[in-house]
């Protein structure tokens, strides 16, 4: 049997049939069952071929790893041309995102999406059915139309929400969207029980390079990688995320190949959080939010545009700005593309900044992040060795 193979059955009898399928036989009794056959229900797109589970996999870390060309940088919408321009981010761990926020310094900090312009996971559920490269359904009446075909859901919703949901369509909408979110909330999306969260409990230990990997990520004096991948105050990492949810531009160079794959063309400035519609402030411009690392191994390719396939790769992108040996991109061969946005740079700031890591010190990080990974992907993370 190929090893890729065996990586899917493995996963197969990992994620249970109703999370694979969404079984129609299971009576809908809460507002996490119905979230949960929503979540999987290709009907709510416009040609009918795509659900939330196709760009949030639950079999792949809740991302989109369908081969579409370009290698999963960014997802294929409903209609099997449109390119969107932004990395699926996991939903893994995203009921744990804060609403968003603005402290007295002015910084961001929380809300769904890469930009932050949804506050909780409601408002990110209601937005890809209706979004033109993605489920790409004209209204939300057309999606509550899609829902009453379906004589479960009909019965769902009017014991859920009460028998008059379906007269406002507006009423039915923010219903679905609020199901999706419940099921969401679930365990299944959090379930904290990764190597690292086990090693914590004291049930397993860290071999020596994970060790070193460990000491590394939330060392001072090395790579201040928790003064934004940590929520919790150290050491208490039990339920940790591993993201503050601040925003930073890290000085991501433009996905040429998702430009050109979109026809966005590379002249095309992704603003990150500017683009929040009720952001208007330059001084947000090129920054994105920081994302969880849980699963962050078994979820690439990486940052917010797909840019970098290799985790190691990442690594070694934050540790080119202290250490002047790391000249080129190991994917390319060439040197480090320029920032899309040239403008509000944190990697020259203090929390950035440290000593040249060696190759040893890399390995020993990636070595680490793979510990953050879930009981149920082992499987991928050894495919990806």
């Amino acid at each position: 049997m190929g090893k890729k193979l065996a990586t899917l059955l493995a996963l197969a009898l990992l994620v249970p049939a109703q999370f694979a399928f969404g079984s129609e036989e299971s009576e809908l009794k809460t507002k996490a069952d119905l979230g949960q056959r929503l979540f999987f229900d290709v009907n709510l797109s416009k040609n009918r071929t795509q659900s939330c589970s196709t760009c949030h996999n639950p079999s792949h870390g809740f991302v989109d790893n369908r081969p579409n060309g370009i290698e999963a940088m960014v997802s294929l919408g409903d209609d099997g041309i449109s390119l969107g321009d932004r990395n699926a981010p996991t939903v893994s761990y995203a009921n744990l995102i804060p609403r968003i926020t603005r402290n007295d310094a002015g910084e961001f900090r929380g809300g769904q999406f890469l930009d932050g312009r949804e506050r909780d996971l409601a408002g990110q559920a209601g937005g890809p059915p209706l979004n033109p490269v993605e489920m790409a359904m004209p209204n939300k009446a057309a999606v509550v139309a899609r829902l009453q075909e379906n004589d479960s859901y009909v019965k769902a919703f009017t014991q859920l929400f009460g028998a008059d949901i379906f007269d406002d369509p507006e009423a039915a909408y923010s219903a679905m969207a609020s199901s999706i979110a419940e099921f969401e909330n679930s365990d299944f999306f959090s379930p904290f029980d990764s190597k690292y969260d086990r090693y914590l409990k004291g049930e397993v230990k860290l071999n020596k390079q994970e060790s070193l990997g460990e000491a590394l990520f939330f060392s001072q004096q090395f790579t201040n990688c928790n003064k934004c991948h940590q929520l919790k105050a150290f050491p208490n990492s039990l339920g940790e995320t591993f993201s503050n949810y601040k925003y930073h531009n890290l000085g991501v160079p433009v996905n040429n190949a998702v430009r050109k794959a979109n026809g966005l063309g590379v002249d095309h400035i992704d603003r990150g959080l500017l683009e929040h519609p009720r952001i208007d402030d330059d001084n947000q411009a090129g920054k994105f939010k920081v994302p969880t690392l849980r699963n962050v191994a078994v979820t690439g390719p990486y940052m917010h545009n797909g840019v970098f396939r290799d985790l190691r790769t990442v690594v070694l992108f934050y540790d080119k700005f202290n250490n002047s040996t790391r000249k080129l991109n190991p994917e390319t061969g060439k040197p480090w593309a320029q920032p899309e946005v040239n403008q509000n740079l944190d990697l020259q700031s203090e929390e950035f900044s440290g000593p040249a890591l060696t190759d040893k010190e890399i390995d020993a990080l990636v070595a680490f992040l793979r510990t953050l990974t879930d009981q149920r992907y082992k499987p991928l993370l050894e495919e990806n060795l």
